[in-house]
């Protein structure tokens, strides 16, 4: 069977094809941006948070179906020992709130309220001027770093891929209406982490052949250096993958979103760390010449893999 660095794909003059496979995502997607927006939470649009403590232990789910009778948004159940409850729910009226209160004592008996209080849309907005300054200031700082690390165009290239990977799960998410929160916003920054550490493995290999030959054609040894990194790409994706696949099937409805909106931005990393990246590098590259004969060996010396 053939190793995955020996496969020769041809990464690069597909890549036509892998635009329209993103366009295929992103266009949709920013239509229904535009069209209905994304389903915020109510981290966002603000709600009651009601923490209780029972004097027994109550399972979550039992909690969860009271409380959804009350309330036509997905609710936020936090747990503690199944005794403490935090409760957010979107805004209930007063006399909303006291047929909630009543209802989990006639299901679960008495409580104590430690606290019952309204939270405003004002810290949601808050929080999300908040998350795009974060992502702003961290891709500014990563083009630096490419650029100095390695040339303009490959940080433009870098940047441009997690612009990719961070729009199509944000797209995603808005056509299928899941509910956004503020994990959802931690999912997105570590998204563009993990997917900016893969890209850059990607450049330092292409950098690297680059520097071991410069005769070759750069279309060519943007292939070679894919190529040779796919085994770490798909490595280092599936033992992700089954973390936060664990933890969507078996985990708590809080970390549900965050793993769904990780998986399908790891996803989305990987596909343009592989074929993206690469061809959006080919692309910017000034004056770049395929004149030169394919690269098979550089310096008479087979590249090691990844």
């Amino acid at each position: 069977m053939k190793n995955l660095n020996e496969l020769n794909i041809k990464f690069v003059q597909k890549r036509k094809i892998w635009y329209i496979i993103s366009l295929l995502i992103i266009i949709p997607g920013i239509i229904s941006l535009f069209a209905q927006s994304l389903n915020f939470g109510i981290d966002f649009t603000g709600g009651n948070l009601l923490q209780i403590q029972f004097t027994q232990n109550i399972e979550i789910a039992d909690v969860r179906e009271v409380v959804n009778d009350y309330t036509d948004k997905e609710t936020s159940i936090q747990s503690a020992d199944n005794i403490k409850y935090s409760i957010r729910t979107a805004a209930l009226t007063a006399e909303a709130g006291n047929q909630l209160l009543d209802a989990l004592e006639n299901s679960f008996g008495e409580f104590e309220i430690l606290s019952n209080e309204f939270i405003g849309p004002i810290i949601g907005q808050e929080l999300m001027k908040n998350a795009l300054m974060s992502l702003a200031i961290a891709m500014v700082l990563m083009l630096i770093y490419i650029a100095f690390r390695f040339k303009i165009r490959f940080s433009l290239a870098a940047i441009l891929a997690l612009c990719h990977d961070a729009l199509v799960t944000i797209c995603i998410f808005s056509l299928l209406q899941i509910e956004v929160n503020s994990v959802f916003v931690a999912a997105i920054l570590t998204v563009v982490g993990y997917s900016i550490n893969n890209t850059i493995v990607v450049f330092d290999r292409i950098r690297e052949n680059m520097e071991r030959s410069k005769k070759y054609n750069f279309t060519d040894m943007v292939n070679l250096s894919i190529n040779q990194t796919i085994t770490r790409s798909v490595n280092t994706v599936l033992a992700v993958l089954f973390f936060l696949l664990s933890i969507l099937f078996f985990g708590g409805e809080s970390t549900k979103v965050f793993a769904l909106a990780m998986t399908i931005g790891i996803l989305a990393g990987t596909y343009s760390s592989m074929c993206l990246a690469g061809s959006f590098l080919v692309d910017f590259r000034a004056g770049g010449s395929n004149n030169y004969k394919p690269v098979q060996k550089i310096n008479n010396t087979k590249i090691k893999e990844a």
